[in-house]
Protein backbone atom coordinates (compact mmCIF):
# COMPACT_ATOMS: atom_id res chain seq x y z
CA UNK A 1 0.00 0.00 0.00
CA UNK A 2 0.79 3.82 -0.62
CA UNK A 3 2.11 4.85 2.74
CA UNK A 4 0.07 8.16 4.40
CA UNK A 5 1.45 10.85 5.20
CA UNK A 6 0.96 14.83 6.60
CA UNK A 7 2.55 15.97 3.21
CA UNK A 8 3.41 14.72 0.46
CA UNK A 9 6.94 14.68 0.84
CA UNK A 10 9.55 12.13 -0.34
CA UNK A 11 11.67 9.80 1.73
CA UNK A 12 14.51 7.72 0.64
CA UNK A 13 15.33 4.18 2.21
CA UNK A 14 18.10 2.72 0.20
CA UNK A 15 16.66 -0.63 0.33
CA UNK A 16 13.65 0.72 -2.14
CA UNK A 17 15.04 4.44 -3.57
CA UNK A 18 12.77 7.71 -3.40
CA UNK A 19 9.25 6.76 -1.99
CA UNK A 20 6.61 8.95 -2.01
CA UNK A 21 3.39 9.31 0.36
CA UNK A 22 -0.02 10.14 -0.13
CA UNK A 23 -1.60 13.49 1.57
CA UNK A 24 -4.11 12.45 4.18
CA UNK A 25 -7.42 14.83 4.37
CA UNK A 26 -9.01 14.93 7.23
CA UNK A 27 -11.24 12.03 6.41
CA UNK A 28 -8.32 9.44 6.42
CA UNK A 29 -6.92 10.87 9.50
CA UNK A 30 -10.32 10.19 10.78
CA UNK A 31 -10.09 6.51 9.33
CA UNK A 32 -6.64 6.21 10.53
CA UNK A 33 -7.74 6.84 13.63
CA UNK A 34 -10.18 4.65 14.27
CA UNK A 35 -7.61 1.53 13.29
CA UNK A 36 -5.31 2.37 15.99
CA UNK A 37 -8.27 2.00 17.99
CA UNK A 38 -9.40 -0.97 16.49
CA UNK A 39 -5.97 -2.51 16.94
CA UNK A 40 -5.86 -1.45 20.95
CA UNK A 41 -9.40 -3.81 21.40
CA UNK A 42 -8.02 -6.18 20.01
CA UNK A 43 -4.59 -6.20 21.74
CA UNK A 44 -6.63 -6.10 24.71
CA UNK A 45 -8.42 -8.85 24.05
CA UNK A 46 -5.33 -10.70 23.78
CA UNK A 47 -4.38 -10.47 27.11
CA UNK A 48 -2.19 -7.35 26.17
CA UNK A 49 -1.31 -4.88 29.67
CA UNK A 50 0.05 -1.54 27.73
CA UNK A 51 -0.74 -0.43 24.29
CA UNK A 52 1.46 2.07 22.15
CA UNK A 53 0.36 4.66 20.05
CA UNK A 54 4.16 4.91 18.59
CA UNK A 55 5.53 8.15 17.35
CA UNK A 56 9.36 7.44 17.45
CA UNK A 57 11.82 7.15 14.66
CA UNK A 58 9.40 9.59 12.35
CA UNK A 59 6.50 7.10 12.55
CA UNK A 60 3.24 9.02 11.73
CA UNK A 61 2.64 10.95 14.69
CA UNK A 62 5.74 12.41 15.12
CA UNK A 63 5.60 12.82 11.58
CA UNK A 64 2.42 15.57 12.02
CA UNK A 65 4.38 16.95 15.12
CA UNK A 66 7.48 17.88 12.78
CA UNK A 67 7.94 20.45 10.23
CA UNK A 68 10.24 18.64 8.74
CA UNK A 69 7.58 16.49 7.53
CA UNK A 70 4.22 18.35 7.99
CA UNK A 71 3.76 21.52 5.85
CA UNK A 72 -0.18 21.28 6.07
CA UNK A 73 -2.23 24.42 6.14
CA UNK A 74 -5.46 23.17 8.64
CA UNK A 75 -5.99 22.44 11.76
CA UNK A 76 -3.57 19.53 11.91
CA UNK A 77 -0.63 21.59 10.73
CA UNK A 78 1.20 25.31 10.78
CA UNK A 79 1.29 25.85 14.65
CA UNK A 80 2.63 23.96 17.35
CA UNK A 81 -0.86 22.87 18.62
CA UNK A 82 -2.46 22.62 15.22
CA UNK A 83 0.81 19.95 14.37
CA UNK A 84 0.27 17.84 17.76
CA UNK A 85 -3.39 17.58 17.26
CA UNK A 86 -3.60 14.28 14.98
CA UNK A 87 -1.37 12.89 18.13
CA UNK A 88 -3.52 14.03 21.17
CA UNK A 89 -6.77 12.73 19.30
CA UNK A 90 -5.38 9.22 18.20
CA UNK A 91 -4.25 8.97 22.10
CA UNK A 92 -7.88 10.03 23.37
CA UNK A 93 -9.23 7.24 20.22
CA UNK A 94 -7.15 4.45 21.79
CA UNK A 95 -7.59 5.10 25.62
CA UNK A 96 -11.39 4.99 24.80
CA UNK A 97 -11.06 1.81 23.14
CA UNK A 98 -9.42 0.15 26.00
CA UNK A 99 -10.69 2.03 28.93
CA UNK A 100 -9.53 0.89 32.13
CA UNK A 101 -8.17 -2.50 30.72
CA UNK A 102 -4.71 -1.24 29.84
CA UNK A 103 -2.54 1.58 30.03
CA UNK A 104 -1.96 3.44 26.99
CA UNK A 105 1.86 4.37 26.20
CA UNK A 106 3.71 6.43 24.09
CA UNK A 107 7.18 6.68 22.27
CA UNK A 108 8.68 9.38 21.42
CA UNK A 109 12.40 10.95 19.40
CA UNK A 110 13.19 13.79 22.15
CA UNK A 111 15.63 14.93 19.33
CA UNK A 112 15.75 13.95 15.40
CA UNK A 113 19.43 14.60 16.10
CA UNK A 114 19.14 15.88 12.13
CA UNK A 115 16.87 16.05 9.39
CA UNK A 116 13.60 14.30 10.19
CA UNK A 117 11.47 15.20 13.14
CA UNK A 118 11.06 17.59 16.44
CA UNK A 119 13.82 19.04 18.32
CA UNK A 120 14.21 18.37 22.43
CA UNK A 121 12.61 21.91 23.66
CA UNK A 122 9.51 21.01 21.43
CA UNK A 123 9.30 16.84 22.64
CA UNK A 124 9.39 18.50 26.34
CA UNK A 125 6.53 20.73 25.52
CA UNK A 126 4.41 18.12 23.82
CA UNK A 127 4.95 15.53 27.09
CA UNK A 128 3.79 18.51 29.17
CA UNK A 129 0.30 19.29 27.31
CA UNK A 130 0.25 15.49 26.24
CA UNK A 131 0.90 13.89 30.15
CA UNK A 132 -3.10 13.62 30.57
CA UNK A 133 -3.72 11.60 27.71
CA UNK A 134 -0.85 8.81 28.73
CA UNK A 135 -0.08 6.44 31.80
CA UNK A 136 3.27 5.68 30.54
CA UNK A 137 6.33 7.73 28.76
CA UNK A 138 8.82 5.51 26.61
CA UNK A 139 11.57 7.85 25.11
CA UNK A 140 14.58 7.83 23.22
CA UNK A 141 16.43 9.81 20.02
CA UNK A 142 16.59 9.47 16.33
CA UNK A 143 14.15 9.52 13.29
CA UNK A 144 14.00 7.83 9.91
CA UNK A 145 17.40 9.24 8.70
CA UNK A 146 19.08 9.00 11.93
CA UNK A 147 19.17 6.04 13.75
CA UNK A 148 21.08 7.39 16.44
CA UNK A 149 19.19 5.56 19.41
CA UNK A 150 20.55 1.95 17.89
CA UNK A 151 24.09 3.52 17.10
CA UNK A 152 26.67 0.85 17.78
CA UNK A 153 29.03 0.88 20.68
CA UNK A 154 32.24 1.61 18.66
CA UNK A 155 30.10 4.97 17.86
CA UNK A 156 29.14 5.76 21.51
CA UNK A 157 29.55 4.85 25.37
CA UNK A 158 26.55 3.11 27.09
CA UNK A 159 23.37 5.55 28.25
CA UNK A 160 24.69 7.60 25.35
CA UNK A 161 21.16 9.30 25.55
CA UNK A 162 21.43 10.69 29.09
CA UNK A 163 21.86 14.14 28.03
CA UNK A 164 18.49 14.04 26.31
CA UNK A 165 16.27 11.79 28.41
CA UNK A 166 17.67 13.28 31.73
CA UNK A 167 15.27 16.29 31.45
CA UNK A 168 11.65 14.36 31.33
CA UNK A 169 10.78 13.88 34.15
CA UNK A 170 10.64 17.39 35.26
CA UNK A 171 8.05 17.78 32.45
CA UNK A 172 5.51 14.86 33.54
CA UNK A 173 4.44 13.01 36.32
CA UNK A 174 3.85 9.89 34.66
CA UNK A 175 6.69 7.02 35.02
CA UNK A 176 9.16 7.19 32.31
CA UNK A 177 11.04 4.46 30.20
CA UNK A 178 14.37 4.81 28.35
CA UNK A 179 16.99 3.35 26.78
CA UNK A 180 20.69 2.96 25.99
CA UNK A 181 22.19 -0.52 25.83
CA UNK A 182 21.78 -0.72 29.45
CA UNK A 183 23.37 -4.19 31.09
CA UNK A 184 25.13 -2.76 33.88
CA UNK A 185 23.44 -3.52 36.83
CA UNK A 186 25.13 -0.58 39.06
CA UNK A 187 24.59 2.00 36.02
CA UNK A 188 20.14 1.00 35.94
CA UNK A 189 20.42 1.54 39.70
CA UNK A 190 21.97 4.94 39.14
CA UNK A 191 20.06 5.72 36.60
CA UNK A 192 17.14 5.38 38.81
CA UNK A 193 18.04 6.81 41.94
CA UNK A 194 18.88 10.18 40.54
CA UNK A 195 15.10 10.38 39.21
CA UNK A 196 16.82 10.28 35.34
CA UNK A 197 13.99 7.50 34.44
CA UNK A 198 11.33 5.27 36.11
CA UNK A 199 11.99 2.15 34.51
CA UNK A 200 14.82 0.83 31.93
CA UNK A 201 14.62 -0.47 28.66
CA UNK A 202 16.69 -3.15 27.47
CA UNK A 203 16.47 -4.28 23.68
CA UNK A 204 19.78 -5.04 22.33
CA UNK A 205 20.41 -6.68 26.16
CA UNK A 206 17.35 -8.96 26.54
CA UNK A 207 18.60 -10.41 22.88
CA UNK A 208 21.83 -11.00 24.02
CA UNK A 209 20.45 -12.23 27.42
CA UNK A 210 16.82 -12.66 27.46
CA UNK A 211 17.61 -13.33 31.58
CA UNK A 212 19.07 -10.30 32.37
CA UNK A 213 16.68 -9.02 34.93
CA UNK A 214 16.77 -12.45 36.78
CA UNK A 215 20.26 -12.75 36.88
CA UNK A 216 20.39 -9.02 38.75
CA UNK A 217 17.65 -10.43 41.17
CA UNK A 218 19.75 -13.24 41.89
CA UNK A 219 22.54 -11.56 42.26
CA UNK A 220 24.46 -13.21 39.36
CA UNK A 221 25.77 -10.42 37.84
CA UNK A 222 28.53 -12.19 36.36
CA UNK A 223 26.65 -14.47 34.69
CA UNK A 224 25.21 -11.48 32.63
CA UNK A 225 25.96 -12.33 28.93
CA UNK A 226 26.15 -8.54 28.33
CA UNK A 227 25.09 -7.12 24.77
CA UNK A 228 28.39 -5.84 22.88
CA UNK A 229 26.53 -3.46 20.74
CA UNK A 230 27.95 -4.65 16.80
CA UNK A 231 24.55 -4.75 15.70
CA UNK A 232 24.37 -7.99 13.99
CA UNK A 233 20.57 -8.21 15.67
CA UNK A 234 19.75 -5.00 13.37
CA UNK A 235 21.85 -6.76 10.02
CA UNK A 236 20.47 -9.57 10.09
CA UNK A 237 16.60 -8.07 10.66
CA UNK A 238 17.18 -5.57 7.90
CA UNK A 239 18.01 -7.98 5.60
CA UNK A 240 14.95 -10.20 6.52
CA UNK A 241 17.28 -13.42 7.58
CA UNK A 242 15.36 -12.99 11.20
CA UNK A 243 17.39 -12.11 14.52
CA UNK A 244 20.51 -13.10 15.17
CA UNK A 245 23.23 -12.14 18.41
CA UNK A 246 27.02 -12.02 17.98
CA UNK A 247 26.97 -13.37 21.88
CA UNK A 248 23.94 -15.09 22.05
CA UNK A 249 23.76 -18.26 19.55
CA UNK A 250 19.95 -19.32 20.21
CA UNK A 251 18.87 -15.45 19.72
CA UNK A 252 16.11 -16.47 17.05
CA UNK A 253 16.50 -20.72 17.38
CA UNK A 254 14.26 -20.91 20.26
CA UNK A 255 11.48 -22.47 18.25
CA UNK A 256 13.47 -23.41 15.08
CA UNK A 257 16.56 -25.42 16.95
CA UNK A 258 14.84 -26.03 20.23
CA UNK A 259 17.22 -24.15 21.90
CA UNK A 260 17.27 -22.62 25.33
CA UNK A 261 19.84 -20.19 26.30
CA UNK A 262 20.31 -21.65 29.71
CA UNK A 263 19.36 -25.15 29.70
CA UNK A 264 21.36 -28.11 28.15
CA UNK A 265 20.30 -31.45 27.88
CA UNK A 266 22.95 -34.37 28.81
CA UNK A 267 24.99 -35.41 25.56
CA UNK A 268 23.91 -38.99 25.11
CA UNK A 269 28.13 -39.52 24.21
CA UNK A 270 28.72 -37.27 27.29
CA UNK A 271 30.81 -40.36 28.49
CA UNK A 272 33.59 -39.29 25.92
CA UNK A 273 36.48 -37.17 25.82
CA UNK A 274 36.96 -34.06 23.40
CA UNK A 275 39.47 -31.70 22.54
CA UNK A 276 38.95 -28.82 21.30
CA UNK A 277 42.27 -26.99 19.45
CA UNK A 278 42.09 -23.26 19.66
CA UNK A 279 40.19 -21.10 21.93
CA UNK A 280 38.93 -18.36 19.37
CA UNK A 281 35.27 -17.37 19.36
CA UNK A 282 33.98 -20.36 18.08
CA UNK A 283 36.45 -22.56 19.97
CA UNK A 284 35.62 -21.14 23.38
CA UNK A 285 31.44 -21.23 22.62
CA UNK A 286 31.53 -24.39 21.58
CA UNK A 287 33.85 -25.41 24.86
CA UNK A 288 31.22 -23.53 27.04
CA UNK A 289 28.26 -25.49 25.18
CA UNK A 290 30.10 -29.03 26.11
CA UNK A 291 30.72 -28.81 29.38
CA UNK A 292 27.18 -27.82 29.79
CA UNK A 293 26.31 -30.68 28.67
CA UNK A 294 28.29 -33.29 30.81
CA UNK A 295 31.08 -34.22 28.37
CA UNK A 296 33.47 -36.13 31.14
CA UNK A 297 36.79 -34.33 30.33
CA UNK A 298 37.16 -31.56 27.83
CA UNK A 299 40.05 -29.98 27.41
CA UNK A 300 40.68 -26.64 25.23
CA UNK A 301 44.07 -26.09 23.88
CA UNK A 302 45.47 -22.42 22.26
CA UNK A 303 48.70 -21.78 20.98
CA UNK A 304 48.95 -17.77 22.26
CA UNK A 305 49.76 -17.37 25.67
CA UNK A 306 45.65 -15.27 25.53
CA UNK A 307 42.49 -16.68 24.37
CA UNK A 308 40.32 -15.05 22.00
CA UNK A 309 41.48 -15.15 18.46
CA UNK A 310 40.49 -12.74 16.30
CA UNK A 311 37.94 -11.89 18.58
CA UNK A 312 40.69 -10.53 20.89
CA UNK A 313 42.16 -8.45 17.70
CA UNK A 314 38.85 -6.96 16.72
CA UNK A 315 38.60 -5.54 20.33
CA UNK A 316 41.62 -4.05 20.53
CA UNK A 317 40.81 -1.80 17.75
CA UNK A 318 39.59 2.04 18.69
CA UNK A 319 36.17 1.78 20.37
CA UNK A 320 35.27 -1.92 19.99
CA UNK A 321 36.16 -2.50 23.60
CA UNK A 322 33.20 -3.83 24.26
CA UNK A 323 33.51 -6.74 22.09
CA UNK A 324 35.80 -8.29 25.07
CA UNK A 325 32.43 -9.25 26.46
CA UNK A 326 32.56 -12.05 24.10
CA UNK A 327 35.64 -13.53 25.10
CA UNK A 328 35.64 -12.94 29.00
CA UNK A 329 32.15 -13.96 29.17
CA UNK A 330 32.69 -17.63 28.06
CA UNK A 331 36.44 -17.81 29.51
CA UNK A 332 34.30 -17.00 33.15
CA UNK A 333 31.61 -19.71 32.53
CA UNK A 334 34.05 -22.13 31.51
CA UNK A 335 36.51 -21.63 34.34
CA UNK A 336 32.92 -22.33 36.48
CA UNK A 337 32.84 -26.33 34.71
CA UNK A 338 34.61 -28.96 36.83
CA UNK A 339 34.96 -30.71 33.46
CA UNK A 340 36.81 -28.21 31.36
CA UNK A 341 40.22 -27.87 31.14
CA UNK A 342 41.79 -24.56 29.63
CA UNK A 343 45.18 -25.10 28.42
CA UNK A 344 47.74 -22.05 26.90
CA UNK A 345 51.16 -21.66 25.07
CA UNK A 346 50.54 -24.89 23.77
CA UNK A 347 51.12 -25.46 19.83
CA UNK A 348 49.57 -28.87 18.62
CA UNK A 349 50.68 -30.65 15.20
CA UNK A 350 48.82 -33.76 13.60
CA UNK A 351 50.91 -36.29 15.46
CA UNK A 352 50.12 -34.39 18.69
CA UNK A 353 46.53 -34.27 18.31
CA UNK A 354 46.47 -38.29 17.19
CA UNK A 355 48.40 -38.89 20.25
CA UNK A 356 46.69 -36.56 23.09
CA UNK A 357 44.00 -39.53 24.07
CA UNK A 358 40.82 -37.97 23.47
CA UNK A 359 38.03 -39.60 21.70
CA UNK A 360 36.18 -36.54 19.78
CA UNK A 361 38.45 -33.53 18.30
CA UNK A 362 37.22 -30.37 17.42
CA UNK A 363 39.16 -28.14 14.93
CA UNK A 364 39.07 -24.54 15.71
CA UNK A 365 42.52 -23.16 15.03
CA UNK A 366 40.81 -19.84 13.02
CA UNK A 367 42.32 -18.18 10.33
CA UNK A 368 44.98 -15.37 9.57
CA UNK A 369 44.98 -12.47 6.69
CA UNK A 370 46.57 -13.28 3.39
CA UNK A 371 50.44 -12.13 3.64
CA UNK A 372 50.26 -11.80 -0.33
CA UNK A 373 47.62 -9.18 -0.61
CA UNK A 374 45.12 -12.28 -2.62
CA UNK A 375 42.25 -11.07 -2.27
CA UNK A 376 38.47 -11.42 -4.29
CA UNK A 377 39.28 -7.93 -6.61
CA UNK A 378 42.44 -9.64 -8.51
CA UNK A 379 42.04 -13.05 -7.63
CA UNK A 380 46.16 -12.69 -7.51
CA UNK A 381 48.49 -11.43 -4.84
CA UNK A 382 50.12 -7.48 -4.94
CA UNK A 383 52.95 -7.56 -6.31
CA UNK A 384 55.43 -6.20 -4.01
CA UNK A 385 54.09 -8.21 -1.04
CA UNK A 386 57.27 -9.55 0.26
CA UNK A 387 59.25 -6.20 1.19
CA UNK A 388 59.72 -5.72 4.71
CA UNK A 389 57.54 -2.96 5.31
CA UNK A 390 54.33 -4.99 4.16
CA UNK A 391 52.17 -6.15 7.48
CA UNK A 392 48.89 -8.00 7.45
CA UNK A 393 46.68 -7.12 10.76
CA UNK A 394 48.42 -9.68 12.68
CA UNK A 395 51.82 -7.83 12.18
CA UNK A 396 50.81 -4.71 14.13
CA UNK A 397 47.89 -6.08 16.08
CA UNK A 398 50.04 -9.35 17.64
CA UNK A 399 53.60 -9.05 16.95
CA UNK A 400 54.15 -4.99 17.67
CA UNK A 401 55.36 -4.31 13.86
CA UNK A 402 57.16 -1.00 13.83
CA UNK A 403 55.24 1.39 12.26
CA UNK A 404 56.59 4.28 10.39
CA UNK A 405 55.31 7.77 9.52
CA UNK A 406 53.05 7.23 6.35
CA UNK A 407 51.05 4.33 6.62
CA UNK A 408 48.55 3.00 3.41
CA UNK A 409 46.02 0.40 4.46
CA UNK A 410 44.33 -1.45 1.95
CA UNK A 411 41.09 -3.04 2.70
CA UNK A 412 39.35 -5.38 0.52
CA UNK A 413 37.20 -6.72 3.61
CA UNK A 414 35.01 -3.54 4.28
CA UNK A 415 34.46 -4.56 7.59
CA UNK A 416 35.99 -3.53 10.69
CA UNK A 417 39.44 -4.24 10.49
CA UNK A 418 40.49 -2.27 7.62
CA UNK A 419 39.15 0.94 9.03
CA UNK A 420 39.90 0.05 12.33
CA UNK A 421 43.66 -0.04 11.48
CA UNK A 422 43.69 3.03 9.80
CA UNK A 423 41.98 5.10 12.70
CA UNK A 424 44.28 3.64 15.46
CA UNK A 425 47.38 4.75 13.46
CA UNK A 426 45.87 8.34 12.72
CA UNK A 427 45.30 8.33 16.47
CA UNK A 428 48.46 7.36 17.45
CA UNK A 429 49.99 10.74 14.76
CA UNK A 430 50.99 8.53 11.60
CA UNK A 431 49.80 9.66 8.36
CA UNK A 432 47.16 7.35 6.94
CA UNK A 433 46.17 6.37 3.49
CA UNK A 434 43.05 4.35 3.11
CA UNK A 435 42.11 2.83 0.49
CA UNK A 436 39.52 0.46 -0.95
CA UNK A 437 38.64 -1.55 -4.45
CA UNK A 438 34.89 -1.50 -2.85
CA UNK A 439 32.46 1.48 -3.60
CA UNK A 440 32.33 2.94 -0.17
CA UNK A 441 34.87 2.79 3.03
CA UNK A 442 33.77 -0.04 5.38
CA UNK A 443 30.76 -1.04 3.14
CA UNK A 444 29.64 -3.55 5.24
CA UNK A 445 28.96 -1.52 8.29
CA UNK A 446 26.26 0.46 6.83
CA UNK A 447 24.41 -2.37 7.42
CA UNK A 448 25.47 -2.41 11.48
CA UNK A 449 24.79 1.77 11.19
CA UNK A 450 28.29 2.57 11.82
CA UNK A 451 29.18 4.24 8.93
CA UNK A 452 27.96 7.40 8.83
CA UNK A 453 29.23 8.67 12.58
CA UNK A 454 32.72 6.11 11.63
CA UNK A 455 33.23 7.86 8.68
CA UNK A 456 32.60 10.94 9.74
CA UNK A 457 35.50 10.18 12.26
CA UNK A 458 37.60 8.88 10.07
CA UNK A 459 37.81 12.32 7.91
CA UNK A 460 38.13 14.18 11.60
CA UNK A 461 41.41 12.52 11.81
CA UNK A 462 43.04 13.75 8.58
CA UNK A 463 43.01 10.40 6.93
CA UNK A 464 43.14 10.44 3.25
CA UNK A 465 40.24 7.88 1.88
CA UNK A 466 39.82 6.63 -1.99
CA UNK A 467 37.22 4.16 -3.46
CA UNK A 468 36.98 1.91 -6.15
CA UNK A 469 40.44 2.02 -5.75
CA UNK A 470 42.58 -1.22 -6.48
CA UNK A 471 46.86 -1.28 -5.44
CA UNK A 472 48.79 -3.14 -8.19
CA UNK A 473 52.06 -2.52 -7.08
CA UNK A 474 54.07 -2.31 -3.71
CA UNK A 475 57.94 -1.11 -4.25
CA UNK A 476 60.62 -0.07 -1.45
CA UNK A 477 59.03 3.47 -1.11
CA UNK A 478 55.75 3.77 -2.98
CA UNK A 479 52.62 1.74 -4.22
CA UNK A 480 51.18 2.32 -7.26
CA UNK A 481 47.45 2.00 -7.93
CA UNK A 482 44.76 2.10 -10.20
CA UNK A 483 41.26 3.35 -10.40
CA UNK A 484 39.47 6.25 -11.81
CA UNK A 485 39.79 7.99 -8.10
CA UNK A 486 43.71 7.47 -8.11
CA UNK A 487 43.99 8.52 -11.89
CA UNK A 488 47.56 6.72 -12.12
CA UNK A 489 48.42 8.65 -8.75
CA UNK A 490 51.38 6.83 -6.50
CA UNK A 491 51.37 7.06 -2.60
CA UNK A 492 54.76 7.89 -0.85
CA UNK A 493 55.06 5.14 1.88
CA UNK A 494 56.55 3.55 5.06
CA UNK A 495 54.54 0.87 5.79
CA UNK A 496 52.00 -0.67 3.85
CA UNK A 497 48.95 -3.07 5.85
CA UNK A 498 47.17 -5.38 3.55
CA UNK A 499 43.76 -6.22 5.10
CA UNK A 500 42.77 -8.19 1.60
CA UNK A 501 41.40 -11.92 2.65
CA UNK A 502 41.92 -14.51 5.46
CA UNK A 503 42.60 -17.66 5.20
CA UNK A 504 41.18 -20.78 7.10
CA UNK A 505 43.85 -22.14 8.90
CA UNK A 506 43.04 -25.64 8.30
CA UNK A 507 46.20 -27.73 7.54
CA UNK A 508 46.13 -30.03 10.52
CA UNK A 509 42.56 -30.46 9.89
CA UNK A 510 42.86 -31.67 6.49
CA UNK A 511 45.97 -33.88 7.29
CA UNK A 512 44.09 -35.72 10.43
CA UNK A 513 40.99 -36.54 7.72
CA UNK A 514 43.44 -38.25 5.52
CA UNK A 515 44.89 -40.33 8.00
CA UNK A 516 41.32 -42.08 8.73
CA UNK A 517 42.72 -45.20 9.68
CA UNK A 518 44.80 -43.49 12.66
CA UNK A 519 42.00 -41.92 13.72
CA UNK A 520 40.60 -45.26 14.41
CA UNK A 521 43.16 -47.01 15.80
CA UNK A 522 43.87 -44.22 18.48
CA UNK A 523 40.12 -44.46 19.49
CA UNK A 524 39.18 -40.82 18.09
CA UNK A 525 35.70 -41.25 16.94
CA UNK A 526 34.96 -37.92 15.63
CA UNK A 527 36.95 -35.34 14.23
CA UNK A 528 35.32 -31.65 13.06
CA UNK A 529 36.06 -28.21 11.93
CA UNK A 530 34.54 -25.26 13.39
CA UNK A 531 34.55 -21.36 12.79
CA UNK A 532 37.53 -19.52 10.54
CA UNK A 533 39.21 -22.99 10.27
CA UNK A 534 36.17 -23.82 8.10
CA UNK A 535 35.84 -20.46 6.16
CA UNK A 536 36.86 -16.97 7.58
CA UNK A 537 33.41 -15.07 8.74
CA UNK A 538 31.58 -12.80 11.25
CA UNK A 539 32.12 -13.37 14.96
CA UNK A 540 28.96 -13.96 15.31
CA UNK A 541 28.89 -16.90 12.97
CA UNK A 542 31.64 -18.21 14.46
CA UNK A 543 30.05 -18.20 17.36
CA UNK A 544 27.48 -19.82 16.17
CA UNK A 545 29.00 -22.58 14.27
CA UNK A 546 30.44 -24.07 17.49
CA UNK A 547 27.48 -23.79 19.58
CA UNK A 548 25.25 -25.66 17.09
CA UNK A 549 28.27 -28.60 17.04
CA UNK A 550 27.89 -28.63 20.62
CA UNK A 551 24.45 -28.49 20.99
CA UNK A 552 24.21 -31.41 18.11
CA UNK A 553 27.03 -33.22 18.83
CA UNK A 554 25.20 -36.54 19.25
CA UNK A 555 23.23 -36.24 16.74
CA UNK A 556 23.03 -38.42 13.49
CA UNK A 557 25.92 -36.61 11.90
CA UNK A 558 27.09 -33.77 13.98
CA UNK A 559 28.68 -31.89 11.19
CA UNK A 560 25.60 -30.89 9.36
CA UNK A 561 23.24 -29.07 10.96
CA UNK A 562 19.55 -30.60 11.93
CA UNK A 563 17.27 -29.24 9.55
CA UNK A 564 15.57 -26.67 11.66
CA UNK A 565 11.66 -26.70 11.79
CA UNK A 566 9.53 -24.28 10.15
CA UNK A 567 6.09 -22.98 10.57
CA UNK A 568 3.83 -24.67 7.88
CA UNK A 569 2.72 -23.40 4.70
CA UNK A 570 -1.27 -23.98 3.79
CA UNK A 571 -2.43 -22.66 0.47
CA UNK A 572 -5.88 -23.08 0.55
Amino acid sequence: MVPAAPSQIAAHHPPFGVIYPRTLDEADIKEIQSWYADAARRAVQIGVDIVYVYGSFSYLPIQFLSTDFNQRTDGYGGSFSNRARFWFETMECVKKAVGNDAAVATRISLDAVGYGGVKLEESLKFIELADPFLDLWDVNIGSFYNTAEITPSRNAPTYYMREYTQHVKVHTRKPVVGVGRLTNPDLMVGIIRRGELDLIGGARPSIADPFLPKKIEEGREDDIRECIGCNLCLQRGAIGTGIACTQNATAGEEYRRAWHPEKFSRASNADSTVLVVGAGAAGLECTRVLGERGFEGIHLVDAAADVGGYAAMAASLPGLSEWRRLIDYRVYQIQKLPNVELIKNTRLNADEVLAYGANIVVMANGSHWAADGFNHVTRAPIEGHHLSHVFTPEGVLLRNAKIGERVLVYDCDGHIMGSGLAERFARAGHRVTLITPLAKIAQYTDQTLDSPDFRRTLRDLGIEMLTSVRLDEITESECRVSGRAAAGKRFEVDNVILVTSRVSDDSIYRELRSRQAELTSRGITALYAIGDCVAPRLIGECIFDGHRLAREIDSANPRWAIVPRREPAFVS
